[in-house]
């Protein structure tokens, strides 16, 4: 279906990639994984060709079409939405431009011409297809009224929806898509998810959603020294299956046939799950692929991400009596009740998410209320990681100096001990001198993460954490979420933190609160809640 041949990529001494040749087959979904720097996007960008190798070559099959998820969001301003939908065809679209064309200067000349053209057309199904994009619309939430609007018209989200629209419209052959869940609600993603688990042709993503990944792909391609490996299987499977390879590796002494029992008991667990899951109803059936020669190590680093406590928390730990806030006169958030517990770990929820970032930054003395009242536990300490940490790198600071401003002992003063918080965070040897006013994104978060463990707190408020990690800076942090003994009250848009970490769901609507002791899974998938949740963002005071 789709062929790379001897593909080299390199940018001044840095080697992307090393003649890199492989195939994406049709029927397989691609999950293109790999460290931050690696050349995932840069990849995707070379096989869409939107950029050149430095080497090589890239081969789609003759008569197969391919589409892109584009990440230009201003590309369609002047266009209708319908329109930049059917865009997405393009084939079907110049086509119907040339009948439109030739309709409006309609002569007995072009009548044969026209004729020629609509036989071709409807070959295409091209009769269908404003209702078919339509569909495709209202299925992402761009309601009726909205199609024929201008582009530029539409927020961000909603051009959002229209963009993925116009990538899957027409059923391409190849579909290559750069972030996809990106400014997508859960039951948008959802959709999605359901949609491409039974997609029948080539899809190649990239994506750091990891519920995503598992739910849509038969192979994870992993780019490392500068090659790209195809393995059979979601992410999950990579990832464990990685794992006991690496500690496989490590047990020098284990016997040849323990180490082969102990894979194939891992596969048979592996496979018994996967068969249990949604996927087992679609066509994807990629338990049937996997064997022991995908299970190997990676060069992967992960962080080692700790949260401990300098004393444990007493009973009461949050109280909110009657919360409300606004924002230019727009109801985020009212009479929210609430009594946060011992061990709680709360998934904190909204359709608006500036509705839980105000409710942090009001719980942090960032903000005020319109009105309602909170109080923290005498025994609580808290820290907090924001959605937007740009504050606290408004300095030149080295990532040492940087990080001793939080230290409250000599101890902690000491370089040793502060080297030690930064390296468990992968940033060692010369890179704990690097100035913080000069770090990408994710090296932000993970400086505010080795801040938090410095912290010691027994309460956690995270706004949308995982934003700018990487894989498995979001895993290691997953689990250790996981493992934390003390309360964490948390909002992220990534579907696997949710359902692994919480055990409670609140979420803050314009009318008051619902909160659920359940999984997020469990919450989202309770038709009772669903009509109560409808209602009360329906209803406006």
């Amino acid at each position: 279906m789709l062929s790379v041949s001897n593909l080299s990529v390199q940018f001044g001494k840095r080697v992307l990639f090393d003649e890199v040749s492989t195939t994406f087959n049709n029927g397989n979904c691609y999950g293109i994984i790999g460290a931050n720097g690696a050349g995932k996007s840069t990849f995707l960008k070379i096989i869409s060709g939107q950029q050149e190798p430095n080497s090589g070559s890239v081969h789609l099959e003759a008569g197969k079409r391919m589409s892109v998820l584009t990440q230009d969001h201003n590309k369609h301003d002047e266009d209708t939405v319908l329109e930049t939908v059917l865009k997405g065809n393009q084939p079907l679209y110049k086509l119907k431009s040339e009948i439109d064309a030739l309709y409006a200067d309609y002569t007995d000349e072009n009548a044969e011409k026209i004729g020629e053209l609509q036989v071709q057309f409807e070959e295409m199904n091209g009769w269908n297809a404003d209702s078919d994009a339509a569909a495709m619309l209202s299925n992402l939430g761009i309601k009726d009224d909205l199609h024929y609007s201008l582009m530029g018209d539409l927020d961000g989200k909603q051009k959002v929806r229209v963009l993925l629209a116009q990538a899957l419209f027409g059923n391409p052959d190849v579909l290559i898509m750069d972030e996809p869940t990106n400014d997508l609600d859960y039951e948008t993603i959802s959709w999605l998810e359901n949609f491409l688990a039974n997609y029948d042709n080539c899809v190649i993503v990239v994506s750091h959603d990891r519920h995503f990944l598992d739910s849509v792909c038969t192979h994870i391609s992993d780019i490392d020294f500068g090659k790209i490996t195809h393995y059979s299987g979601n992410y999950t499977f990579w990832y464990e299956s990685s794992q006991l390879a690496a500690r496989q590796h490590a047990q020098q002494n284990k016997k040849a046939e323990e180490k082969k029992k102990e894979l194939e008991e891992f596969i048979r667990r592996f496979s018994a799950n996967v068969a249990k899951s949604k996927q087992a109803t679609s066509r994807k059936k990629m338990i049937d692929k996997l064997n022991i020669e995908d299970i190997r190590r990676t060069s992967r680093r992960y962080p080692a991400i700790i949260f401990e406590r300098d004393r444990e928390a007493g009973d009461q730990i949050l109280n909110v009596e009657g919360l409300t806030a606004s924002l230019d006169g727009e109801v985020l958030f009212k009479d929210i009740d609430l009594n946060l517990n011992k061990g709680d770990k709360v998934v904190l929820f909204s359709r608006d998410s500036r509705a839980t970032t105000a409710f942090y930054e009001i719980l942090n003395g960032k903000a005020e209320a319109d009105s309602g009242k909170f109080a923290w536990g005498v025994t609580t300490t808290q820290s907090y990681l924001p959605l937007d940490n740009s504050e606290f790198f408004d300095n030149d600071l080295t990532l040492i100096d940087w990080l001793r401003q939080w230290a409250t002992t000599e101890e902690e003063r000491e370089e040793v001990h502060i080297r030690g918080f930064l390296g468990k965070m992968i940033f060692s040897g010369e890179e704990a001198f690097k100035k913080s006013s000069v770090l990408s994104g994710g090296e932000k978060v993970r400086c505010m993460l080795s801040r938090m463990m410095m912290t010691r707190a027994n309460v956690l408020q995270l706004d949308e954490p995982t934003n700018h990690l990487d894989l498995e800076s979001i895993t290691a942090f997953n689990n250790s979420l996981k493992n934390f003994k003390g309360t964490v009250l948390f909002t992220t848009h990534d579907h696997e933190f949710a359902q692994t970490v919480g055990n409670r769901v609140v979420e803050l609507t314009p009318n008051g609160v619902i909160d659920r002791f359940m999984t997020f899974d469990d919450y989202m998938q309770d038709p009772k809640i669903k009509e109560m949740r409808d209602k009360m963002y329906a209803v406006t005071v």
